[in-house]
């Protein structure tokens, strides 16, 4: 497992502990806690997620003040974008993006105070997410995906989105 710090604090980009690969197909070992917290990565998770969604969907792009989420992609391929949203921090609204896949089988953990949205980029994907709290929808945050003072650029200008995140306020 190989676990590297990116441009934004306590962002991590995993590279998952085990991939095994033959004629018959893929195996892979997302989470190991043992080998997880031998890399320095102290995090209970409780809870784990999946969304299905289909080319051009955007979800997001939310956040809680309490969740730590380690996001994988189990189908498919999407364009992650996670955006600081604590506003004690000296990155307080700057952003970063990730490509994750079913082929590069990369992760990401994202602290609490920190925004993900996901745009899938193949025909259909599963994004699976561990949380180190239990959902709470009336706890989040959400922030508009394409706000003009963050800049955020997506590989398209008119995605599919929910009206929730369509019209949602900051």
């Amino acid at each position: 497992m190989e676990a590297t710090r990116t441009k934004l604090d306590n962002v991590l980009l995993i590279k998952p502990p085990t991939v095994f690969e033959d004629f018959r197909g893929t195996y892979v070992e997302i989470y190991n806690e043992v080998l997880y917290k031998e890399a320095g990565i102290n995090v209970d998770f409780i809870q784990d997620d999946i969304s299905t969604s289909t080319r051009h969907v955007l979800r997001g792009i939310h956040g809680d003040a309490e969740t730590w989420k380690l996001i994988s992609c189990l189908y498919g391929k999407f364009y992650l974008v996670v955006v600081n949203w604590d506003k004690d921090s000296p990155q307080f609204r700057q952003w970063e993006s990730f490509t994750l896949s079913d082929q590069n089988r990369l992760q990401v953990l994202i602290p609490p105070k920190f925004g993900n949205g996901h745009l899938v980029l193949s025909e259909q994907a599963i994004f699976h997410y561990k949380q180190s709290t239990n959902y709470n929808r009336a706890g989040q945050f959400t922030i508009m995906w394409n706000n003009p003072e963050l800049n955020i650029w997506w590989p398209i200008k008119q995605p599919i989105i929910s009206q929730r995140d369509e019209g949602n306020a900051e």
